[in-house]
């Protein structure tokens, strides 16, 4: 045996960590290590290549004294006879600071920005501790983005955690930096961060993402985890986590307001398929882990807002849907365990929409509770259910007229038809670096909206007609 020192059975675990030279085989990113007897799920691990390398893992399993590593990196180089690995006897931990904000790390937590590393006392484990069903506020304050068609049709709400479904080549990353740029707190002077954590993303993406945010100073309020696509496979497995967990330690720790950006989840998810086949799992749908949905919802329920504590934590994960199929696995989940869902849609983009965000097939299940007066405006809801009936009936209008002609249409009919257009061109679509306020966003829709007679208005309170419709009409 080529282990350094053996364990008694039962025994105390020393405290110098022991080397073990027992790899049994190495499988992907996977390392299986013979005769180890007091690994525990989650463990970190330092591994020592023959050429003295030195490499992190995480201890996936461990049963009948196999240990299953899961390696932070290539396993090239890596062989059973001379590679070592010492089990440290701890869980991954982050450390946590305040001055991590306008800081750019890496999947792992190292600086990737040239800064020093972060020096702190407090030290937590990136997996979190499950948050009490009954310790949980109900969300209830609005996130201004800037962007009509969320604030107004999808409001996101404090504390919330809303997906956007997107598409290989639809413009995701512009609407995520652009967010992230713009999303504040309506009417509140609390302390307002963004933690932006990227998996996977190509390094045309990551210098876009850190262009945006330091040429508009929204680094400043910004943590940024990039993980490449060059990175190792593996340490997209960690990134959201560590992202999390800075999370939590600003939200419930500091008292500030924290929006938490991921993008890709799907990249995620397939470091996920890619460790399940390594370690020969039984495959579920589409060859992803039976436990996809668990661990999905390990990630997306560390979001919310805690009774006694002054911060909150809000999610906006972004998943590209591969092949556009909105029951693929990965959306399909995602949708189950989170509050709604905002679709980006390959139809607008090619009209020109900016952002080709489709409201008809977007839902934010909170929404009523971020909404109506003292939170947005009293006319809040009526104006949005007003402009779904309103674009729902312009577009079949849209199809019928492809079919029969626009002069056979009704003087009515007509009317929806333009509704729709200017809902699409002028609502809808806005550049990419205008920031909307809600009185702005609400004031485009009740100009469109006077376009109808005032009998078709029937999901508006007759006072909010004569209080908004008059003045934009006028």
């Amino acid at each position: 045996m080529a282990q350094t020192k053996s364990p008694a059975p039962g025994a105390t675990p020393p405290a110098v960590p022991i080397d073990y030279r027992t790899i049994d085989r190495v499988s992907g990113p996977l390392l299986f290590v013979r005769e180890v007897e007091t690994a525990a799920y989650g463990e970190i691990v330092e591994i020592t290549l023959p050429d003295g390398t030195r490499r992190q893992g995480q201890v996936l399993d461990s049963r009948k004294g196999l240990a299953i590593v899961q390696v932070f990196g290539p396993t090239m180089g890596m062989n059973v006879t001379e590679t070592s690995v010492k089990f440290l006897g701890e869980v991954a931990r982050l450390p946590v600071s305040r001055e991590m904000l306008g800081r750019v790390f890496t999947g792992l937590g190292e600086p990737r920005d040239g800064g020093p590393p972060i020096v702190s006392e407090t030290r937590l484990e990136i997996v979190g501790n499950a948050m009490n069903p009954y310790s949980r506020e109900e969300p209830s304050e609005f996130i201004q983005t800037g962007l009509s068609n969320i604030d107004v049709m999808n409001t996101l709400v404090r504390g919330q955690k809303l997906p956007i479904f997107s598409g290989a080549g639809l413009p995701h990353n512009q609407v995520a930096a652009q967010i992230v740029r713009q999303a504040k707190l309506r009417n509140s002077t609390e302390n307002f961060a963004v933690i932006f954590a990227a998996m996977g993303i190509t390094s045309e993406e990551a210098n876009f993402f850190l262009k945006e945010f330091e040429t508009t100073g929204a680094l400043e309020r910004t943590v940024v985890f990039l993980n490449l696509s060059s990175d190792p496979s593996m340490e997209r497995i960690v990134t959201p986590r560590m992202a999390l967990t800075t999370a939590e330690y600003l939200a419930y720790e500091c008292d500030m307001h924290i929006l938490v950006v991921l993008t890709d989840m799907t990249n995620y998810c397939e470091a996920l398929r890619e460790i399940a086949s390594a370690r020969e799992e039984v495959p579920g749908r589409r060859g992803y882990p039976g436990y996809l949905y668990t661990d999905l919802a390990t990630l997306y329920e560390r979001a919310g807002k805690i009774h006694g504590r002054k911060g909150s934590i809000t999610q906006l994960p972004i998943l590209t849907m591969p092949a556009d199929d909105i029951t693929h696995p990965i959306p399909d989940l995602t949708g189950y365990i989170t509050e709604g869902q905002i679709v980006a849609s390959r139809d607008l983009q090619r009209r020109g929409v900016y952002p080709p965000i489709d409201v008809l097939t977007s839902l934010s299940r909170l929404m009523n509770q971020g909404i109506g007066k003292d939170r947005t405006r009293e006319d809040h809801r009526g104006v949005a259910d007003q402009l779904y009936a309103s674009y729902a009936t312009g577009k079949d209008q849209r199809a019928l007229s492809a079919i029969v002609g626009e002069e056979s249409l009704s003087a009515t009919d007509r009317i929806y038809l333009k509704i729709a257009d200017r809902f699409e061109n002028e609502f809808v679509n806005q550049r990419p670096d205008e920031d909307r306020t809600i009185d702005q966003s609400l004031a485009i829709a009740w100009e469109i909206l006077s376009d109808l007679p005032e009998s078709e208005l029937k999901r508006l309170k007759p006072e909010f007609i004569a209080k908004y419709r008059r003045t934009t009409a006028a």
